[in-house]
């Protein structure tokens, strides 16, 4: 992900920025060697949080506040993907299926 990457050239190598060094972003540098995440890392994000709570719920399926984090959580979900969709970063087809996501 090109956040870890950034943290590991700031922390190992003291390096603050790398944008003002390339001229572009570390994301625009992974795209031009096809190394870019399929799917952005914010909505990567969120649906490991989902993926977490939904565990949690398992266990726990009486815990209303975390019935009502997870309907939070999945509405930024849909609202990235359909402008992802809107910005052509993510395929016009594109679906998230909660069931069928298992995030490690």
């Amino acid at each position: 992900m090109p956040s870890m990457i950034g943290l590991i050239l700031r922390d190992q190598y003291g390096v603050p920025l790398v944008k003002p060094i390339l001229g572009k972003s570390i994301l625009q540098v992974l795209k031009e060697h096809n190394l870019e995440p399929k799917i952005p890392e914010d909505l990567y994000n969120l649906m490991k949080r989902a993926e977490k709570i939904r565990r949690h719920l398992e266990e726990h399926p009486k815990d209303k506040v975390s019935i009502r984090g997870l309907q939070l959580v999945e509405s930024k979900i849909y609202r990235l993907i359909k402008y992802y969709k809107r910005r052509g970063i993510l395929p016009p087809d594109y679906k998230y299926r909660p069931e069928k996501i298992m995030i490690a």
